[in-house]
């Protein structure tokens, strides 16, 4: 399973961004859809999470300007991203728990990564 994540960018304070990322090669089923993000000398944190019946889940800095969905026929998965804020920025993984096609067990891919950097 491949992941392509893209939409990262330079914005202003204050304005928006939507991410996507999708999944690709032999994929028998996807679970949960995650983004998560890497600030410049900080630890990886988990943003968002979406399962595979459209739960969805926010670390509370990002609660009620970031919203994560998905498009399960396209295997992708989103984040629409309003009023960022100067911490926002940081490099964003999109991350899925996937089972391949002749496989047994599901298990944890991860994306590239996408720079976003919000800055007047």
């Amino acid at each position: 399973v491949q992941l392509q994540a893209s939409g990262g960018g330079l914005v202003q304070p204050g304005g928006s961004l939507r991410l996507s990322c999708v999944a690709s090669g032999s994929i028998f089923s996807i679970y949960a859809m995650r983004w998560y993000r890497q600030a410049p000398g900080k630890q990886r944190e988990l943003v968002s999470t979406i399962s595979s019946g459209g739960g969805t889940d926010y670390v509370d800095s990002v609660k009620g300007r970031l919203a994560i969905s998905r498009d399960n026929a396209k295997n992708t998965v989103y984040l629409q991203m309003n009023s960022l804020k100067p911490e926002d920025t940081a490099v964003y993984y999109c991350n899925v728990q996937a089972r391949e096609v002749g496989a047994y067990y599901s298990r944890d891919y991860w994306g590239q990564g996408t720079l976003v950097t919000v800055s007047s």
